[in-house]
């Protein structure tokens, strides 16, 4: 057995090892790709694109009950236990300065790029009971994501979808005259360009078969909205930003992973250009690479109360 995966967050479902046996309960097929390694650990070799597929269907079954989850093989498939922490580490910020943090479908969460998996909303819903607004601009995304909330009739009501007809935005389009939205997440595209998105596909790749001559696998191919756009995750977030201000009363707390620290000063620099009253940068851990959380409001923090109620 492996340690405990202390770098998770303190509240985060799967920071004890994967119990196998419970999880091929679940989803007999993940049986096949189930295997002890050299150091006499059970895992699965998470370089098969089905073998993390069938993992991701069993955790999501086991731990938040989300029946009949699946994506086509050319969506990006997402790490759930660093999917989760995101959603846990949004609860704190929420949670913030009574230490309370607030459930139920009042909180009204809006998931920037949510895919084809639906991740975000489903863990955020089923941890915290919050509603969430899924938005994409590739409507295929959108579709498989309407197909896993068919095969959970009882999410119709707390889980919506949107499609982002205007690739150039982000919040425009989305956030309606009458909309207010507790908080905003997103995983923004990482890369600058195809052939980066490629290049970064077969290092990761590479890091897992400890091998030399590898082919980029599937579990790290995506669709372009999901792993690169242009100009890359700086562009992307400066977007982002700029428009946040446009919508500064409609939202309590805007959210944003940042995989690169070379780019933070840039980013709280223009945050003070837009006049965000207040700026936080949480690091936590993405899977195998360190992350960080950007948040930024508009709201001062006599206001926020009411937000929460």
């Amino acid at each position: 057995m492996s340690a405990e995966k202390s770098s998770l967050h303190t509240r985060n479902l799967h920071r004890n090892p994967y119990d196998f046996d419970q999880l091929i309960s679940c989803v007999p097929e993940l049986k096949h790709y189930v295997f002890e390694n050299a150091y006499q650990t059970v895992t699965i070799n998470f370089s098969i694109p089905k073998a993390v597929k069938l993992l991701n269907k069993a955790l999501l079954l086991h731990f938040y009950n989300i029946k009949g989850w699946d994506i086509p093989d050319t969506n990006l498939c997402p790490p759930i236990p660093g999917r989760a922490d995101y959603v846990h580490y949004v609860a704190d910020l929420l949670a913030e300065p009574s230490d309370k943090i607030p459930a139920g479908n009042s909180v009204k969460g809006l998931d920037i790029g949510t895919g084809a998996n639906l991740v975000y909303p489903l863990i955020s819903h089923r941890s915290y009971g919050w509603t969430m607004l899924g938005t994409d601009i590739n409507q295929d995304s959108l579709k498989n994501a309407q197909n896993i909330l068919d095969q959970n009739p009882d999410l119709s009501s707390v889980i919506q979808l949107k499609h982002q007809s205007n690739a150039d935005h982000i919040f425009k389009n989305i956030i309606g005259s009458e909309d207010r939205f507790t908080f905003t997440m997103c995983n923004p595209p990482f890369h600058d360009s195809e052939e980066s998105a490629m290049k970064g596909n077969i290092r990761k790749t590479k890091n897992l078969n400890k091998s030399k001559k590898v082919k980029p696998l599937l579990n790290f191919s995506g669709q372009q909205s999901e792993l690169w756009c242009e100009g890359g995750e700086l562009a992307f977030i400066t977007k982002m930003i700029n428009e946040s201000a446009l919508f500064s009363s409609q939202v309590l707390w805007f959210t944003c992973l940042v995989s690169k620290k070379d780019n933070l000063n840039k980013l709280i620099h223009l945050l003070k250009k837009v006049k965000a009253v207040e700026v936080k940068t949480i690091d936590m851990a993405q899977g195998q690479k360190i992350s960080r959380m950007l948040a930024w409001t508009f709201i001062p923090q006599k206001d926020r109360r009411g937000w929460l109620v």
